[in-house]
């Protein structure tokens, strides 16, 4: 549906010439639509189906990234994954009985004479706090804790890959109530300024591509098929060698650990009862040396390949999700993710959006009407534009509506 703009404008003026008593603000806004995420490239649930019809993954890939050409990079490269942003305190222990835990100050990148300010046994724990501009780093021992130093940055090792009492080595980082459990490289935090709130500390894990990253994407459930598996293994490794070059200061990283870039969730993924070895191996299965792995490019230059978890029957493009283009981004057929089978939990969907939710996607103090201007030809909107009870007027992009409202997609209708 379009609407004018002299429509608009005349709302607006009734808005603005009635009573207050006159106007009644929504408490919420309902929607329907369809589809989980921006819909932009590789859709999982598609790449699902396709593997189940009996496509293989380089066939998968080439639906979807048209285009591009799947050759062997180098995927020797450490990458800085952001594990913690944005904190105030983390809680850094070893996993694993008998093993011990280094801690250094400053970045010791790949200086393995580094010689550590504290080595600790698996009985203890390094506390991190954050405390004006620097962290303070505590080694705690049960409800006993004792002030090692405090600095802007500090890295910290353990016992690497070498099994110990028949387990490998790993590492617990604990924030707030959740931990994760990391096996490989090594763990930075490092204090660094943020606009408004201050200095907040940033947790990384630097880790090679090649396996100790990719064996921990958690994009996909590693029950499905195998050609599945590996296409996203491959277009996992193609967007983390994109991100390479200097690190983004804001979280001190390549890549985040979440939606943001793609989800890393560490040790826990090749540790999945049964699975976790099909994870493995479909990583495994587009490796082509120790070094080398099979890569989308252009160019012979890795693509930002993005994916998404579903579409509404027709994947998006790059120009109508943000505004810029990308050649291999060029919107397909989707069938599969309109597939109730396929994808229970989003071929059709139905959310309620809030008024403080609303007005703060708008900017504005409150909203009183929706309207949806327009739609792409993915049949995604386009813009949609809210208007409050003093008769302003806010438009934002289908996708960044979406995006600030955290709806699973930017197919929906208003109800």
């Amino acid at each position: 549906m379009r609407i004018s703009r002299t429509f608009l404008v005349i709302f607006s003026l009734l808005l603005t010439i009635a009573p207050a008593h006159a106007l009644e603000i929504p408490e919420t806004f309902n929607f329907q639509g369809t589809g989980y995420g921006h819909g932009v490239g590789l859709s999982q649930i598609g790449a699902r189906g396709k593997a189940l019809n009996g496509e293989d993954a380089n066939s998968i890939l080439s639906y979807y990234y048209g285009g591009t050409q799947i050759v062997s990079l180098e995927d020797n490269q450490n990458i800085r994954v952001n594990v913690g942003h944005a904190l105030t305190q983390a809680t850094l222990k070893s996993g694993t009985q008998g093993s011990v835990l280094n801690l250094y100050i400053g970045d010791v990148g790949e200086d393995l004479a580094a010689i550590p300010v504290a080595a600790l046994t698996w009985k203890s724990g390094i506390s991190f706090i954050q405390q004006g501009p620097k962290i303070s780093a505590y080694m705690v021992t049960g409800k006993n804790s004792q002030l090692i130093g405090t600095n802007l940055m500090w890295s910290a090792r353990w016992s690497g890959t070498r099994y110990l009492n028949g387990e490998p080595s790993t590492v617990s980082l604990k924030v707030n109530t959740k931990s994760v459990k990391y096996r490989y490289g090594q763990i930075q935090v490092k204090s660094v300024k943020a606009p408004i709130i201050g200095h907040r500390m940033e947790v990384t894990n630097l880790v090679r591509i090649h396996d100790e990253y990719l064996f921990g994407i958690g994009e996909v459930p590693s029950s499905w098929p195998m050609q599945a598996l590996i296409a996203q293994g491959i277009a996992s490794r193609s967007y983390a060698l994109s991100k390479l070059g200097v690190p983004k200061r804001a979280c001190d990283c390549n890549v985040y650990n979440n939606i943001s870039d793609q989800s890393f969730v560490g040790f826990s993924k090749e540790t999945e009862a049964f699975y976790g070895p099909l994870w493995k191996a479909a990583v495994q299965a587009s490796s082509t040396s120790e070094s080398t792995g099979e890569t989308l490019t252009l160019n012979n230059l890795p693509i930002t390949a993005f994916f998404t978890s579903s579409s509404g029957g027709q994947t998006e493009t790059s120009v109508n999700a943000w505004g810029q283009e990308r050649s291999f981004t060029s919107s397909v057929a989707d069938p599969y993710s309109q597939d109730a089978t396929l994808n229970p939990r989003y071929f059709t969907w139905i959310r309620s959006l809030t008024q403080p939710v609303l007005a703060k996607a708008f900017l504005l103090a409150d909203v009183v009407g929706l309207v949806i201007n327009s739609r792409n030809s993915t049949g995604t909107v386009a813009s949609i534009t809210a208007t409050s009870s003093d008769g302003k007027i806010s438009t934002l992009r289908g996708e960044t509506f979406r995006s600030r409202t955290q709806l699973p997609s930017a197919w929906f209708n208003l109800i």
